[in-house]
Order: C-alpha cells, then structure tokens, then sequence
C-alpha cells in the first residue's frame, strides 16, 4: 500500500476530531470562529499541516491564530487518546485565504452583473 494513502485517510481522520474539538471541547474564544478548509499531512505521518479560514480583517486572523496556537497542546493531546498512532504528529495552523478570495470573487462578479444589467437598460 503507498504510504501517501495512508497519510491522506489518517490526516482525514484528524481532521475531523480537530474540527470535533474545536467546536465542543476548546473554549478559547479566539479559537471559536475558525472553519477548518484542509490538512497536509507528511507521508510519515510526523507533520501535520492544519489549514483555516476565518472571516475578517488581519486582526481577526491573528486572533484565531493565536487561539489555535493556544489550544495546539490540548488538541494533540486529545488526538493522542482517540487516535491509535505511533507518533503523533506536529500540527502547524495556517490561515487558508482561499475564502476570502473566493467572497471577494463573488462581490466582483455581481457588480459586473449589475453593470451588465444596467447598460442592457441604456
């Protein structure tokens, strides 16, 4: 079996009990507002990179970063007790901008829209 199937069902599986955690257990509010997009995990299953999305300016980034950051030791911990793994990997959150972008997109394409709706009116 290819290490790299291995890696991606197990980071699947940690993903979801961090999702799991940070909406139940983790009571940093800083934490609260995060929506979990993705995870890389390495082939050796020794890093793991968490990715996140958090609607707001820079300020509301850091702040979630830093709750994250924050509850980092508890959430490993936790991951350690409900999943069976030799090591447990290193996790790094990283804010996910894809989101972002995409709303921005979306703002973009209505305004053509509605310029495109008001020179049909001309």
């Amino acid at each position: 079996m290819l290490a790299g199937k291995r890696a991606i069902r197990v980071g699947d599986q940690i993903l979801k009990e961090i999702a799991n955690l940070l909406t139940q257990r983790v009571r940093d509010p800083r934490a609260r507002g995060a929506t979990l997009t993705g995870i890389h995990l390495s082939d050796d299953l020794r890093h793991a990179r968490v990715y996140y999305s958090v609607l707001g300016d820079q300020e509301d980034i850091m702040r979630t970063q830093s709750g994250l950051d924050s509850a980092k030791g508890y959430i490993k911990r936790e991951i350690g007790v409900r999943i069976n793994l030799r090591y447990m990997p290193d996790i790094v959150f990283e804010h996910d901008p894809t989101l972002e972008m995409g709303n921005q997109m979306e703002k973009l394409f209505q305004k053509i829209k509605m310029g495109e709706l008001k020179d049909a009116d001309e």
